[in-house]
């Protein structure tokens, strides 16, 4: 199969560099205080925003939508839309924000993304995407990748991704990250997307064979490290973390740094420090305590009053002025390890 020639792009070695770990973007999950927790466990792996539609940022409070904290780096922007015009007016007032990558939708089943034609349905429309892309890339100085899936119904993947993937990388596009499920637009709701249908990882390395030249990331199923570590070897570019990394951060993103030689970064009790002024800045400026703690439930996942920890974050965060005494009764549930001299 031909290859197709993709020109190089300020921030693109950074991007495929961090493509070796992602956190896929996640409704009302990784928000701008979820990234900044999650950046806290490892420097390296890109983070990605909530999906943001392109008609929102043009019409929308747009400092609202695009802010982040500088700490947050590498991040990227994930758009969904389907109108070339007016993906490329969204860019065009992104790069402002700085973010290291944008990336395109088309993977999000949900009834109201189908509704507006964009997400997975467009996996049914290449030339579409072809079109959108090109123009987001024309306004663009970083890389604009794409986050899709293998296929939706009751198209045939082995023939349609590979068809998708030629089209749209001769639009322009170098890097892509394959959620390795088909969506099924009629009979599934978002949440069953994410589980009931097959995950058909093999698909997705023969991709990388047939495509040498792309960036190719592997998403869907995924629940730890040494898994992410099985697909590198394999010969993949990249491995993203979707509800794992948010349900079990400590134990799927705290060492994951070692990935690129690195070392394994601070510990889980390290992170709760590294958030307090973070959290006291938050509270300062009038923003409410389970904003951010809500993303912190999951820390200690498996360890000896991880229960207790999620049970006084849950339960207190209710109580008129919570701040950090609550994190400190939180960490008092825990079995925290003796110090040996």
């Amino acid at each position: 199969m031909s290859q197709p020639q993709v020109p190089d792009v300020a921030g693109a070695p950074l991007v495929r560099s961090a493509a070796r770990l992602s956190v896929a973007p996640m409704m009302d999950w990784t928000d701008r205080h979820c990234r900044y927790f999650h950046r806290l466990m490892t420097r390296r792996a890109m983070l990605y925003t909530e999906m943001v539609t392109s008609a929102a940022i043009v019409h929308g409070p747009k400092a609202r939508l695009l802010d982040y904290s500088d700490a947050e780096h590498p991040v990227a922007l994930q758009l969904g839309g389907s109108e070339p015009g007016e993906l490329a007016q969204a860019v065009r007032i992104a790069r402002d924000w700085g973010y290291d990558e944008i990336n395109l939708n088309v993977g999000c089943p949900s009834d109201r993304v189908q509704s507006g034609c964009f997400g997975a349905v467009l996996m049914q429309q290449p030339g579409v995407v072809a079109d959108c892309v090109a123009a987001m890339i024309a306004e663009s100085p970083v890389p604009v990748t794409v986050k899709c899936r293998i296929g939706v119904d009751d198209q045939v993947p082995e023939e349609v991704l590979p068809a998708f993937l030629e089209t749209v990388s001769r639009a322009g596009v170098s890097h892509f990250v394959i959620h390795a499920r088909k969506a099924w637009l009629q009979g599934l709701s978002p949440k069953e997307n994410r589980e009931i249908p097959p995950l058909d990882y093999p698909l997705v390395l023969r991709m990388k064979r047939e495509f040498p030249d792309l960036t190719i990331a592997i998403n869907g199923g995924i629940t730890s490290l040494a898994q992410a570590r099985e697909f590198l070897a394999q010969g993949l570019d990249g491995v993203m973390l979707g509800r794992a990394a948010y349900h079990e951060p400590g134990n799927t993103l705290i060492g994951a740094d070692v990935l690129w030689g690195d070392g394994p970064g601070r510990d889980a009790f390290a992170v709760v420090e590294a958030m307090r002024p973070y959290i006291a800045r938050h509270l300062e400026q009038g923003g409410r305590l389970h904003q951010i703690t809500r993303h912190m439930l999951g820390l200690f996942h498996g360890r000896p009053g991880a229960r207790g920890w999620r049970r006084v974050l849950s339960e207190g965060v209710s109580r008129p002025g919570a701040g950090l005494e609550l994190i400190d009764a939180a960490l008092a549930e825990l079995q925290v390890p003796a110090v040996t001299g």
